[in-house]
């Protein structure tokens, strides 16, 4: 196992590479072909790419509250960091089926290789279908994987109630914060505030806020510290989901591994869209407003129609004012971090690891 605090995503996917073998194992005890078409393909997803951002959070908040790198707990939070990736791979295959993405992690999306699996075997009736519905089982078996996980960690038992309701709560909050991307799609929210709301859920609280938490509750960290780095991680969290916005419309594919323009293509509300249309209204721009009008919610938007957009979204100023949003979050991220009186080098790498998740560069690998 690699050294945590060195090598922490390394130690994390360790972990879990681990435990989706023996999950595999058990699969194929059930039935070799369930074990073959779905459960493999489950483990292959968990285990492809990612930096493993939330397995850090969790250490790094374990580390902060207290946690001894060569204590008796590494395991266990360890684990913790593996059943947070599984619960992304639920999120990032059911993600997709809505979206209908192509694309996910440099390779097909889930509903995509299952769509050619029934072409591959012949299978009987439409195969769009068959590829979808078996994503969602698929998502559903790596939400089962996380929560057993989670349920067999081996914790003290006064931490055990706090680490049960943060757990919920983010399954919860996960959940509401797609419905509520999706439902803004729907009625053509334009809302920047609304669209903070929705990162909150969607991003902020899952990715960072409660993997930190987690880690902080599993190692005992008392109420000060865990309120210090409540603030600290709902910063970074916010801005992470902003960042990943700019991802998704300036990103290069080849790099994000996801397509670029998706939530242009689909109409998803983001606060760089949303600052978009209230600065072109602002300045009574027609021009950019039809623009936007006919760009946003077009699946068949061609690469010149986005280029336009992206025209638009910079001449705006919405780009600048998303980013400049993205730095002041940043830093009251780590003005809060300096109240919660971390050891130096806890803190040197909890902070370099909040500001990395904020400002990933245009040019690097979504963390997703």
């Amino acid at each position: 196992m690699p050294d945590p605090d060195a090598e922490t995503a390394g130690a994390v996917e360790w972990a879990l590479g681990v435990y989706v073998e023996q999950r595999l194992a058990d699969a194929e005890s059930v039935d070799p072909l369930f074990a073959r078409d779905v459960a493999e393909k489950v483990r292959d997803f968990a285990l492809r790419g990612g930096k493993r951002l939330r397995g850090r959070f969790v250490w790094w908040g374990w580390r902060a509250g207290g946690g001894a790198k060569a204590g008796p707990g590494v395991q266990s939070v360890l684990r913790l960091g593996a059943a947070l990736e599984l619960i992304q791979t639920c999120a990032l295959i059911h993600d997709d089926v809505i979206d209908g993405s192509s694309l996910r992690r440099g390779a097909p999306s889930l509903h995509v290789a299952f769509a050619e699996d029934h072409a591959r075997f012949g299978l009987r009736g439409d195969r769009a279908d068959y590829g979808c519905s078996a994503a969602i089982l698929a998502g559903d078996l790596a939400l089962a994987w996380a929560d057993d996980l989670v349920a067999n960690l081996k914790i003290d038992s006064a931490s055990w109630p706090r680490i049960h309701d943060l757990w919920c709560s983010m399954r919860d909050e996960m959940v509401a914060g797609q419905y509520l991307d999706m439902r803004a799609q729907a009625d053509a929210s334009s809302s920047p505030e609304r669209a903070l709301h929705i990162a909150h859920l969607k991003a902020a609280l899952y990715t960072v806020e409660r993997p930190l938490a987690l880690g902080a509750a599993l190692a005992g960290a008392d109420e000060s510290l865990a309120s210090a780095l409540r603030s600290a991680r709902r910063c970074a969290g916010v801005a992470f989901q902003l960042r990943d916005d700019l991802l998704g419309v300036f990103g290069d594919p080849s790099v994000t591994g996801k397509p670029s323009g998706e939530d242009i293509r689909t109409g998803k509300l983001t606060y760089l869209t949303a600052v978009a249309r209230t600065l072109s209204e602002d300045a009574g721009d027609t021009g950019f407003q039809r623009t936007m009008r006919q760009a946003l919610g077009d699946p068949d938007l061609s690469d010149a129609g986005l280029d336009e957009l992206r025209h638009v979204l910079e001449d705006t100023g919405a780009r600048r004012a998303t980013e400049a949003e993205i730095d002041s979050l940043v830093a009251r991220s780590q003005e809060q971090l300096l109240q919660a009186f971390l050891p130096q080098p806890v803190h040197d790498r909890l902070s370099a690891l909040l500001s990395a998740a904020a400002r990933t560069p245009l040019t690097d690998k979504a963390f997703s």
